[in-house]
């Protein structure tokens, strides 16, 4: 390209550079469509790296390479310097907007493949919901430090910026302070959230019971959580919430969750009946984890007794589902077998006229 340009150098100015601009974008549409070739190439072995290189660098890349042939070819055709300085510094800023957003591309393609490796599918996913969490708020971190980075080259591009930079870094310390009192609520927020993705007394799929609302922990940001409510709404709550409140976390430990069923019967209801068949319909359902059924009497009244019924599920969704399935096969159960153990008011009629 430098020698094509010098064979051009005396032919008009626009020419030069209208033909390093087209060259630079066919360069890099070339070098673009082999990469994606060669990643579309690996794909068909299933390999996983490259699904997700494909996936974020497709559109990242197609700028970047015309903007670095573009920044060098400018050295070997005539601009009026004044033009050239300007133009020297616009291809900078853009090339490194572009090498910033190609390096959070990377960033996403790092995640992919760690989400790949700890899945919260599994059953026991105790381990993967923790890595997880730490990598997402990690994640969003590297982002904001990256941006920050990237402006800051910007910044020093610019020869009037550069020039006068003791001066502004002095300014910008005084802003900062006063950035820093204006957003003290915002840095609050960031530095607990650095410490719930460590301490993590929440982590993302936990289930939660928050404001009287149960649901899942569906998104930990830097600032706010958002916790997907049972009936599909969705909670937002500020992370602070969750350093400075107490609230219920039913998988802080493990996912296996205890759920439990009350029954109210009368004292003429058999127990031995009762809990042969809650053991039959646990062993006939999936949901159950084959780990802890128990059938007690924890109360009794003048008019009924109550019957809790404990059962051990993988997780709170099941537990849920296999909590209102006992329910209901228990309740069929009495009605079916022993209506008259259903709860119900006694009473004595005695002749006024006898007494």
């Amino acid at each position: 390209m430098p020698f094509i340009l010098g064979e051009l150098s005396g032919m008009p100015s626009w020419v030069p550079a209208v033909l390093l601009v087209t060259l630079s974008l066919i360069v890099g549409f070339l070098a673009r469509f082999i990469l994606l070739g060669f990643i579309r190439y690996w794909q068909k072995r299933d390999r996983k790296l490259f699904k997700s290189l494909e996936k974020h660098l497709r559109g990242s890349l197609f700028l970047f390479i015309p903007l670095i042939l573009i920044n060098v070819g400018m050295n070997y055709i005539n601009v009026a310097p004044a033009s050239q300085n300007f133009l020297t510094t616009l291809l900078n800023i853009f090339i490194i907007l572009s090498l910033c957003s190609v390096l959070i591309k990377l960033t996403n393609v790092a995640q992919d493949m760690l989400f790949l490796r700890y899945d919260i599918n599994l059953s026991n996913n105790l381990r993967a919901r923790k890595i997880r969490t730490q990598l997402m708020y990690v994640k969003k971190i590297v982002i904001v430090l990256l941006v920050s980075f990237c402006v800051t080259l910007i910044l020093l591009s610019i020869p009037g910026v550069r020039k006068f930079g003791t001066t502004i870094l002095a300014g910008a310390g005084v802003a900062g302070i006063i950035i820093g009192f204006a957003l003290q609520k915002s840095l609050v927020n960031l530095f607990a959230g650095i410490q719930i993705a460590f301490t993590q007394p929440i982590k993302i799929d936990d289930a939660v019971v928050v404001e009287k609302e149960w649901g899942w922990i569906e998104e930990i940001n830097l600032t706010y959580v958002v916790v997907r409510i049972w009936d599909l709404r969705r909670l937002v709550l500020p992370i602070t919430y969750f350093t400075e409140n107490a609230f219920q976390n039913w998988t802080r430990n493990n996912a296996q969750i205890l759920g439990s069923v009350f029954l109210y019967v009368d004292y003429s209801m058999p127990l031995d009946v009762l809990r042969a068949h809650f053991e039959k319909v646990l062993s006939e359902t999936k949901l159950w984890d084959r780990e802890t059924q128990v059938l007690q009497v924890t109360d009794t009244s003048e008019k009924t007794m109550t019957i809790r019924l404990l059962m051990t599920a993988q997780n709170s969704p099941t537990a849920w589902d296999l909590r209102c399935h006992v329910r209901e096969q228990m309740i069929a159960f009495i009605q079916q077998h022993y209506p008259q153990s259903l709860p119900h008011v006694r009473a004595t009629l005695t002749d006024s006229a006898a007494s």
